[in-house]
């Protein structure tokens, strides 16, 4: 299954064509029903789709913004209105560039599209619209409604099980993190608990159903601090991370860890400010104990 999450800029663990207010008829509400039918003939481009280039697109699946949300499965030859109004792809405490979705807010596959949008004046009902045949019908599932975001992510890790984290109620250097899973494709989705960690989240993801990290720290950080489950976000516990002494102070953010080959790969950077041989290398740990403790094995240029 190809998979792209793209988009702004964000980042646990996030996202130019000027737009207005602009809300079309079918566009979310809470009046919006469970499933919203995309008449057939939207799926033959008006007659200036023939100009829309999709943003960074993976192969034939892409998107783009002109006024409103639209996606294509074919490079850019067909393409679906996305029902959802540009404003709610951007509303929250971050509001991105808006020339381009705010990375890690949506994704997109050859069965599935997903958004993140948020819902009401006081920028709070954090909501996923998303279509299973390729923009035909969409769904509307809601997520929380607590905390305005400023980081947030979606993915889905197969047919069953996906993710959102989000967090929100930024005060100085401190925050509220907010996780939940769904098994079910993404029709329901179940808050899941979390360290009492309040610092601001670099980036988190899960990868599997049970296993997830949590990172944190971006206002200078001094080491990683990485936070791992191995039940599906029943119970937490800090990551070790062994820096060489030589690394001390320029190994400092904790990237999302991913699977390479048989390796369990964490990635962990030098930090916004970091500027070891340019700022262009990154430390490559790998993990034995599925994701509990982690072992420098060499550099990486930023790039590979």
């Amino acid at each position: 299954m190809k998979k792209i999450i793209i988009g702004g800029t964000a980042s646990l663990l996030g996202i130019g064509i000027a737009v207005g207010t602009y809300l079309f008829e079918t566009a979310p509400s809470t009046h919006l029903p469970s499933e919203i039918g995309t008449p057939p003939e939207q799926k033959s481009p008006p007659e200036n789709d023939d100009t829309l280039q999709p943003i960074e697109s993976n192969g034939p699946i892409g998107y783009a913004l002109a006024g409103e949300l639209k996606i294509t499965y074919d490079d850019g030859e067909h393409w679906s209105r996305v029902p959802v109004g540009i404003e709610s792809l951007f509303a929250g405490e971050y509001n991105g560039q808006e020339n381009e979705l705010i990375e890690h807010s949506f994704f997109l596959s050859d069965d599935r599209s997903a958004f993140l949008y948020v819902e009401g004046a006081d920028n709070q009902r954090v909501k996923l619209l998303y279509s299973l045949d390729r923009g035909d019908t969409w769904k509307v599932a809601d997520i929380d409604g607590t905390i305005a975001p400023r980081f947030r992510k979606v993915d889905f890790l197969n047919e069953a099980d996906g993710y959102v984290v989000y967090t929100g109620e930024r005060t100085m250097s401190s925050e509220a993190t907010k996780v939940f899973l769904t098994h079910d494709g993404g029709e329901s989705w179940t808050e899941v608990p979390h360290q009492d960690h309040y610092r601001l989240l670099y980036d988190g993801n899960f990868i599997d159903e049970k296993t997830g990290f949590l990172s944190y720290g971006i206002l200078n950080p001094e080491e990683p601090d990485l936070y791992v489950t191995q039940d599906g976000g029943q119970s937490w516990v800090s990551a070790s991370i062994e820096i060489p002494d030589e690394y001390h102070l320029i190994f400092t953010t904790a990237e999302t860890p991913y699977i390479e080959g048989n390796d369990l790969v964490l990635l962990v950077n030098q930090g916004s400010s970091g500027d070891y041989k340019g700022g262009k290398v990154k430390g490559k740990f790998i993990s034995e104990d599925n994701g509990l403790s982690w072992s420098f094995q060499h550099e990486v240029y930023a790039d590979e």
